[in-house]
């Protein structure tokens, strides 16, 4: 029987070329494709999908919400996190999450499938450089050290990316469906994990921050 695969992906482009790469393999089908939180939940009712893939970025969601979902859901759903942010910021939470795997959109689509079997069989799968990093943040977390983003809970880290990319509080508050005084307090909380005393400054260095993942993302594949 063929593994059921569920596509949660806000790109219609890539969630149809992701499914054509993988209804070509003898033991995989794609059984649904969504676009947000909502669709995916309903598909995972009405589908039942044996493994799923899911991005970090949906249409008005943070992708890491949905793994938190599946890796509770009724029926174990292993997922691979498969996105176009950087892995050495976004691999190691999505693990926390519940995923079983994290690949970034830029590398081959031969991965993809490698990566699914691996999940299937137990195994969690990153790239070797992922996992050499992943254990060199363990030993520096261990050691102590400057702060970093790794301090940041998700939704910290969701709104530092966003003034990163130059939304103001009341900008980022429409796109998380948050209250201001909510995003006010998450301010609060980036600048005191990051040893940050001003907005000014908070505002650098999340645009620092953002152009650097930006910079390391390079072109989507599928």
């Amino acid at each position: 029987m063929k593994l059921k695969v569920l596509i949660v992906d806000d790109h219609p482009i890539f969630r149809m070329g992701m499914a054509e790469l993988l209804n070509q393999e003898k033991d995989l089908e794609v059984c649904a494709l969504a676009e947000d939180i909502v669709s995916a939940r309903k598909a995972l009712v009405e589908h039942e999908p044996d493994l799923a893939i899911v991005d970090i970025t949906l249409a008005g969601d943070n992708g890491l919400d949905l793994v938190k979902e599946i890796s509770v859901w009724q029926k174990p759903v292993p997922v691979l996190v498969l996105s176009m942010h950087d892995e050495s910021v976004w691999a190691e939470r999505a693990i926390r999450a519940g995923a079983k795997g994290y690949i970034m959109k830029r590398e081959a689509s031969e991965t993809v499938i490698v990566a699914l079997r691996n999940i299937v069989a137990g195994k969690i799968h990153v790239s070797e450089n992922m996992m050499a990093l992943m254990l060199d943040k363990f030993h520096a977390r261990q050691g102590g050290g400057a702060p970093t983003v790794d301090l940041l809970t998700d939704r910290e880290l969701e709104v530092f990316r966003l003034i990163g990319a130059g939304l103001a509080t009341r900008e980022v508050a429409a796109r998380m469906n948050l209250s201001i005084k909510t995003i006010g307090t998450y301010r609060d909380r980036i600048k005191q994990k990051l040893c940050i005393k001003t907005s000014a400054e908070l505002s650098r260095r999340a645009v620092l921050w953002t152009e650097r993942e930006h910079f390391s993302q390079g072109s989507p594949a599928v």
